[in-house]
C-alpha cells in the first residue's frame, strides 16, 4: 500500500497557515451523522475555533456535545440573528433545512457551505470538490458554497488526475453503498434487521424500500422520469459541474449491507489510450487518494479497512478489455468524511488561505 505523502503535506500545511487565525464556526444539524463527524474532523485537523454555536431541531435543541473538553449546548435553529459574526456555517441537516434557513445563514455575511442537493445545481452556487476545483469556492453570489454527493465526490477526486492525462470522453459507475448513506437511524435499522433475522423475527423495514440484512438494493434515492434514480442523475450533473467537462456519467447506485464507506467500479474511456503504469502514477501521486493496487496478494480497497480514513483509495486498475481507450478501477472511501464532513471543511480551509474578502466582522 501507497500512502499519499502529497495529501499529508496538504493537510499540515492548512493546519499551519489556520493556526494563524480564529473563527466563529456553527454547524447546522449538529446530532446527525455528518454534524457529529464535523465536530470530530474539525478537531482532528486542529481547525482554528475560537466559538463553536450549534444549532438543530426541537427534537435535537438542549442537547450537549463536548468539543475540545468543552461542553456545547444545541440551539434551536432560527430565523433571527444567531449567525451574526459567524464566519462558516456548516449545514447538514436535509434540503429542506438549508432552503429555508439560507437567508438568515448568510444574511450577515456568513458563509454557508451546505452539505445537502439544495443548491448544488444553482448557477449562482459553485459545487467543489478541494482536488479539483477549489478556486471556483471564491465566487460565490449567494454566500454559499454547496457540498456535492459523496458518491461523485468520491469519483471526480480519482478520476481529476486521469483527466490532467487525456480528456475522459465517457464515465460508465456502479456504486456499492453502505447504510450510513442513508442516516444513523438507516445504519441501525441494518443492525436490528440482521439481529431480528437471527431470532427468527419478521425484520423491522421502514428506512429503506426492501430488506437490507443479507440483500442488496439496485435503487438509491427514488427514480426519476428516465429510469435512472435521483442519485444516478446527480453523478451526471455533479461531475459536469466540479470537473468543467462535457463528459457524460452513466450510473447505477446500489445500497449494500456494510455499514459505512462506499465503494464503486468506475469504467472511464479517454481521448488516448492511458497505460495501467501512468494511471497507477498519477493517482499515487494525487492528493486525496491512496494507491492500494496489488490483487495477486489480495490487496484492494474494501469498506471494511477504508472507514475513518481521510484518502479515497484505489485498486484493480486495469485496462478495458472492450475498449482500446477504456480503463477500469475499483475505488473505496468513507462517505461520511470524504463524501460529506471533510470535503466541507477542506473547503473552509482553502477559503481561508485563499480568499482575501474573508475576514472577522
Amino acid at each position: 500500500m501507497r500512502i499519499n505523502v502529497e495529501s499529508c503535506t496538504f493537510a499540515m500545511q492548512y493546519i499551519i497557515i489556520l493556526k494563524e487565525k480564529e473563527m466563529k464556526v456553527a454547524i447546522v444539524g449538529a446530532s446527525g451523522a455528518v454534524g457529529q463527524e464535523f465536530l470530530r474532523i474539525l478537531s482532528e485537523r486542529a481547525f482554528p475555533i475560537d466559538e463553536l454555536v450549534l444549532f438543530g431541531s426541537e427534537r435535537s435543541a438542549g442537547q450537549t456535545y463536548m468539543f475540545n473538553g468543552k461542553e456545547h449546548v444545541v440551539k434551536l435553529l432560527q430565523h433571527n440573528d444567531d449567525f451574526r459574526d459567524v464566519d462558516f456555517a456548516f449545514v447538514s441537516a436535509g434540503g429542506g433545512t438549508s432552503k429555508e434557513f439560507a437567508e438568515t445563514i448568510t444574511k450577515h455575511g456568513t458563509v454557508m457551505i451546505d452539505n445537502s442537493s439544495a443548491f448544488r445545481m444553482d448557477p449562482e452556487v459553485p459545487l467543489v470538490v478541494p482536488e479539483c476545483n477549489a478556486e471556483d469556492a471564491l465566487n460565490r453570489p449567494r454566500g454559499i458554497v454547496a457540498n456535492p454527493n459523496c458518491t461523485t465526490i468520491m469519483m471526480v477526486v480519482v478520476l481529476q488526475p486521469l483527466e490532467k492525462l487525456s480528456h475522459i470522453k465517457r464515465i460508465r459507475v456502479s456504486s456499492y453503498q453502505s447504510a450510513s448513506g442513508a442516516g444513523a437511524a438507516a445504519m441501525a435499522e441494518l443492525q436490528t434487521q440482521y439481529s431480528q433475522l437471527v431470532k427468527g423475527e419478521k425484520p423491522t423495514v421502514s428506512k429503506f424500500p426492501h430488506q437490507l440484512a443479507y440483500n442488496v438494493i439496485p435503487q438509491v434515492d427514488v427514480f426519476t422520469d428516465n429510469g435512472y434514480t435521483k442519485e444516478e442523475m446527480k453523478m451526471y450533473h455533479e461531475t459536469q459541474k466540479i470537473m468543467h467537462t462535457n463528459a457524460k456519467c452513466s450510473a447505477t447506485c446500489v445500497r449494500v449491507s456494510s455499514l459505512r464507506s462506499h465503494s464503486e467500479s468506475v469504467w472511464i474511456e479517454t481521448e488516448r489510450p492511458l497505460s495501467i503504469e501512468e494511471a497507477r502514477k498519477a493517482i499515487a501521486a494525487a492528493p486525496g487518494c491512496t494507491l492500494k493496487d496489488d490483487p495477486s496478494q489480495g490487496v484492494y480497497p474494501m469498506p471494511l479497512e477504508t472507514g475513518g480514513k481521510d484518502d479515497i483509495f484505489v485498486g484493480r486498475i486495469r485496462k478495458d478489455l472492450a475498449d482500446e481507450n477504456g480503463l477500469t478501477l475499483w475505488l473505496s472511501g468513507d462517505q461520511i468524511r470524504k463524501g460529506a464532513a471533510l470535503n466541507a471543511v477542506q473547503i473552509a480551509e482553502y477559503l481561508m488561505k485563499n480568499d482575501k474578502t474573508l475576514a472577522r466582522k
